[in-house]
């Protein structure tokens, strides 16, 4: 396993790649409307990245598991849809629950970054789940610190969703970040404290907990990268960019 510790002024190089991530999700965020579709809003984001001058991690993104390159620059999951999900000609009717999810590179470094919300009237169940995800996002983030271990991390969301009463899918979970969007280590959402990798300063991950209301199944959709849950049940994902350092981590994709 390959992983790459980065120093304080690396870090600092990176920075810009994280506050462009949370730039274009707040916009997202505040642009997103009811009957606005969701490629309108891949268009904005794209349109951000080239006057940015930034690279997208999406649009030729490969994995294993997709099919074929993923042609977008965001990922937009509504309602099952939970990770991945591919835009599409839909436009977003009243109470829909979107995840943004953004990765980019800027001057070669990626960060990576996702949200939840609910556009027009919210159901209090589905403010709830985006709830449970952001407050086991909070938590991850609080524990992961020099000396601990990646089992703090996965326990700490893991216990969360618990204590919100939802199940834990561990198929997909968070990932090291630098010059590229995806490395070692594997950030899984569950986990035994005291257990895996030692954190240390200077490696960077995404924590990304992610939840669904009534399942911890899922499955994919027709387009090949679309996953949502098994029974229909609605999802939620939130995710940071974070270093780790000698005292508090550092969120780089943190909105204001």
């Amino acid at each position: 396993m390959a992983i790459e510790l980065l120093n304080p002024s690396q870090l600092d190089d990176m920075r810009p790649a994280g506050r462009f991530v949370a730039e274009v999700l707040t916009t997202l965020v505040d642009t997103a409307e009811v009957g606005m579709d969701l490629l309108e809003l891949d268009r904005l984001a794209h349109r951000m990245i080239t006057e940015r001058g930034a690279e997208s991690c999406y649009i030729d993104y490969a994995p294993s598991f997709g099919r074929g390159p993923f042609g977008k620059v965001l990922c937009t999951s509504v309602n099952d849809a939970v990770l991945h999900g591919l835009p599409h000609r839909y436009k977003i009717k009243d109470g829909d629950l979107v995840s943004f999810d953004f990765a980019v590179s800027v001057d070669g470094w990626v960060c990576d970054s996702a949200v939840s919300v609910v556009v027009g009237e919210p159901r209090e169940e589905d403010l709830r789940l985006i709830e449970a995800t952001e407050v086991a996002l909070s938590r991850a983030i609080e524990v992961a610190r020099v000396g601990n271990k990646i089992g703090d991390i996965g326990a700490t969301i893991g216990d969360t969703a618990r204590e919100y009463g939802y199940a834990v899918n561990t198929q997909f979970g968070g990932h090291g970040v630098g010059r590229t969007m995806h490395g070692d280590p594997h950030i899984p959402n569950d986990g035994k404290a005291g257990r895996g990798f030692s954190l240390r300063e200077g490696l960077v991950i995404a924590i990304e907990p992610w939840l669904l209301a009534s399942t911890d199944e899922i499955r994919m959709d027709e387009d090949g990268w679309t996953i949502r849950s098994s029974d229909g049940s609605r999802g939620a994902h939130s995710e940071h960019t974070i270093a780790i350092t000698d005292g508090d981590p550092i969120i780089m994709t943190a909105r204001n």
